[in-house]
């Protein structure tokens, strides 16, 4: 098709971007602390949690309201750090395809 549009190689490369994207993904790490760095998380591009760190000294009978409340602060925390992250190469991604998005 001379001068116009390959909708097939758009479809293409548009695939060919996906799975790039998903293999970054699969082997993206993020961290997040919260308390001061007395709990971390580390969490993949897929938003499983890989590891999770407590500072002992946290750990007492009458704080662990405050425990629960710092690791679901910092798992979220990751987790929208892999959001960003997803968005962040979307967005490079984009400029790749011009005139498509």
């Amino acid at each position: 098709m001379k001068g116009g549009v390959d909708i097939n190689q758009i479809f293409r490369m548009a695939q060919q971007a996906q799975e790039k994207m998903e293999k970054e993904m699969e082997t993206a790490r993020v961290e997040a602390s919260t308390g001061g760095g007395m709990v971390r998380v580390e969490m993949n591009g897929k938003k499983e949690l890989l590891s999770l760190k407590i500072d002992p000294e946290i750990v007492k009978a009458e704080e662990i309201d405050s425990l629960q409340d710092l690791v679901l602060s910092a798992v979220n925390d990751a987790s929208q750090q892999v959001d960003k992250l997803l968005s962040d190469k979307l967005g490079s991604m984009k400029s790749g395809l011009p005139g498509l998005f």
